[in-house]
């Protein structure tokens, strides 16, 4: 693949072009990101994160926080109609956990909407290679649009996640530090698009809109013979698991990472 196909709107919520963004000259000199107004509409919970002593203080404050704001307590997550049935409300953590289920599904389609709405980038994987006349294109659309998972603000605890992990990684995890080191295992590059071969290890590969990495390279080999190996910007890491105390993707070191063209280091098992 060139790396000519469109890779997204030319407007987002984070105030730079989006072929800024997805370059890898952004991944080497990064700057930090927000959401426009996520910060300004929430200085509540700000206000509370500031007073947490450590990251788990601050992740059990931002839970408490969503649970208010949300309606997320398990006795809240269904709410009975006028007919007597049950109408689900949308929780970030349902997304996450259909997510490490599968990256592929009705949840992960959300999530790549998201980070197209907010980001601006288009997904380059979902159930197949999208292109835009491509059945992979319209599942994609067709689920990141469903009813099921937007009757609660969905894509607004999202923004709120993100903003949360910005302000822990620059508080608790890696403060000073624009980059982590991360890892993804693969069999093959369907999921990823050769953009440039610069040698015999290292490419330029265009990531998925969201994509899986794990800070563990142990971890990644039991995900694929291929290990890919990035100098990730912190401004797009969306989650990671030591974020929250408690959520489905514990276990596997995972960080959600926002795609584009990404230069990275192969090494064959």
């Amino acid at each position: 693949m060139d790396g000519s196909d469109p890779i997204g709107h030319s407007t987002n919520m984070v105030g730079l072009p989006t072929s800024l963004l997805a370059d890898p000259a952004f991944n080497d000199h990064p700057i930090d990101l927000h959401i426009a107004g996520v910060r300004e509409m929430n200085p509540s919970m700000f206000e509370m994160l500031e007073e947490a002593p450590d990251l788990d203080s601050a992740g059990e404050a931002f839970h408490k926080y969503m649970v208010a704001v949300f309606g997320l307590d398990p006795e809240q997550r269904e709410t009975p109609r006028r007919d007597g049935a049950r109408r689900f409300r949308s929780s970030f953590l349902r997304l996450l956990k259909g997510w490490g289920y599968d990256s592929n599904g009705p949840e992960g389609a959300v999530m790549k909407g998201w980070v197209e709405s907010r980001f601006g980038l288009f997904p380059t994987y979902h159930k197949g290679a999208i292109r835009q006349d491509s059945q992979s294109w319209i599942s994609y659309v067709e689920e990141k649009m469903s009813s099921r998972f937007h009757n609660n603000s969905i894509y607004s605890q999202l923004d709120l996640i993100y903003e949360f992990c910005q302000w822990a990684l620059a508080r608790h995890i890696s403060p000073g530090s624009r980059h982590l080191r991360l890892y993804r295992g693969v069999n093959d590059f369907d999921e990823h698009r050769l953009v440039e071969k610069l040698d015999r290890r290292r490419c330029i590969i265009r990531m998925n809109s969201l994509a899986s990495f794990t800070s563990e390279r142990d971890l990644a080999e039991s995900f694929g013979d291929t290990i890919l190996e990035a100098e990730v910007p912190a401004a797009k890491v969306v989650f990671f698991n030591t974020l929250l105390p408690a959520h489905p993707l514990k276990g596997e070191g995972e960080h959600l990472v926002i795609g584009g063209d990404y230069r990275v280091t192969a090494c064959y098992w």
